[in-house]
């Protein structure tokens, strides 16, 4: 078993950004839908990853660093799209959410959160 780690809570800055601006779910769903086709197309089982939070188990950032090791095509892709969408995810969220994102991961890594 693969041990997953994390520096950032995408899911906590996803959930700010959807709060704020109604579009960007429209932005932010039909690439994660792509790349959760190509994590079953490369037959990636998130399960098989070892999280030291309960609540990491399902998150797509896990899918996401399995692709970039094992998908040519999938690190082509973020290489042209992850900079375009960090720089629009940034502009969504304050500094003050991105620093409690980093700290939510860094205690969910540490298996303080227990939800």
């Amino acid at each position: 078993m693969k041990t997953f780690t994390c520096n950032t809570c995408t899911v906590k800055l996803v959930e700010a950004a959807y709060a704020r601006a109604w579009w960007f779910r429209v932005v932010r769903e039909p690439l994660r839908a792509g790349m959760l086709a190509l994590g079953k197309i490369y037959g990636i089982d998130p399960a098989a990853y070892n999280v030291a939070g309960a609540h990491c188990g399902g998150c797509p950032r896990i899918i996401k660093c399995a692709l970039k090791e094992r998908s040519g095509l999938f690190r082509v892709l973020n290489t042209a799209v992850n900079p375009v969408f960090d720089r629009l995810l940034e502009a969504l969220v304050s500094g003050e959410q991105v620093k409690d994102a980093k700290d939510f991961a860094a205690r969910s890594m540490r298996g303080e959160v227990k939800e």
